[in-house]
């Protein structure tokens, strides 16, 4: 959740300081690269209020159902958002969470859910979420009043018992993890994964518009971040490197349909762009085999009835779950195999 002041701050750090774009992430992060002045940047970051707590910055990774308190979902969890991000701050010891550990919350929809986070809850009733470890449902059934400290204690005890581990998938055990829960239901699967953003013009449940605007390969250029900003309205960046305009009128809703979609954002729903996405590859990563964006436009030309990820290197950054993961190597690209 981003403001459009906040957005507009990004956009002009990145175009003085930086390479002149955003790049949004599976994460529903915002990065700024090619950084000439790191001071110049923090200043303007932490100017926005996008810098509430330089000791926790790396562990704030929340992620939640984009489309939440205004399309469908059983409830509204924002403030469960900004309530377990607080929570996350005020405890000393959550700041040796590894920078890749991650919290999901689900409002119902199975959005969220599907891309396996660390430690979840998943709404299954308006006051009963299932909580969820390495994207799984572990039986276990919690209120919606203890969703923030129970996603708070079991990150506490994943940095007592984790090792070397960086993720809950990579634990020898994870039962230590649910120490003095009980199982209300039978543990449960994993939800099948989301690979496409909402796009085009969705009717919200109060009668506004919220638009959807998917980013090619998650690139967005600073001045069309000014743009978006310039609708003066709430702004989410989903972990499909997407952007949803929220809350606008029917009538500034078509402006902005009409002044945006010239400049690239994806409105439309059969676009091949929503079925490739990459990581920065080269000249933007060192570890990259090839430029990998440049394979993917090219790639997006030719309509395939799978998602395809294109990434430079074994680490895969990035990539979706459920995709096709496309590695570049010296020989072109091989698929990789869970």
């Amino acid at each position: 959740m981003i403001t459009a002041d906040q957005l507009a701050a990004l956009a002009i750090a990145a175009t003085e300081f930086g390479s002149a774009s955003l790049e949004l992430t599976s994460r529903g992060n915002v990065q700024i690269r090619g950084i000439t002045d790191e001071t110049a940047v923090a200043e303007a970051v932490a100017a926005a209020g996008l810098l509430p707590s330089p000791t926790h910055e790396r562990v704030r990774n929340i992620v939640a159902s984009p489309l939440t308190g205004r399309r469908g979902g059983i409830a509204d969890v924002r403030n469960v958002v900004r309530d377990l991000d607080e929570a996350l701050q005020r405890d000393a010891g959550l700041a040796e969470l590894p920078g890749r550990f991650w919290f999901g919350i689900d409002d119902g929809r199975g959005d969220v859910s599907g891309l396996g986070a660390d430690v979840g809850a998943h709404l299954v009733a308006t006051d009963c979420a299932a909580l969820l470890v390495a994207g799984t449902d572990t039986g276990v059934r919690i209120s919606f009043g203890q969703i923030v400290t129970t996603l708070v204690e079991v990150s506490r005890r994943f940095i007592e018992s984790r090792g070397t581990a960086w993720r809950t998938t990579e634990l020898d055990d994870p039962t230590p993890l649910l120490d003095g829960f009980v199982a209300d239901a039978a543990p449960g699967g994993a939800w099948p994964p989301v690979l496409r953003p909402p796009v085009g013009w969705i009717e919200q449940d109060d009668g506004n518009v919220a638009l959807g605007a998917a980013v090619p390969l998650g690139v967005l250029g600073a001045r069309v971040a000014e743009y978006l900003a310039a609708v003066e309205a709430p702004l989410v960046i989903t972990p499909w490197r997407s952007v949803l305009v929220c809350d606008l009128d029917e009538g500034v809703a078509d402006v902005a349909l009409r002044v945006l979609a010239p400049m690239g954002l994806v409105f439309d729903e059969a676009s091949p762009w929503l079925d490739v996405s990459s990581c920065t590859g080269s000249p933007g990563c060192a570890r990259s085999a090839a430029d990998v964006r440049r394979d993917a436009a090219d790639a997006a030309r030719d309509p395939s009835d799978v998602h395809r990820h294109f990434v430079g290197c074994d680490r895969a950054c990035g990539s979706p779950p459920g995709s096709q993961v496309l590695v570049a190597t010296s020989n072109g690209y091989h698929q990789r195999h869970p």
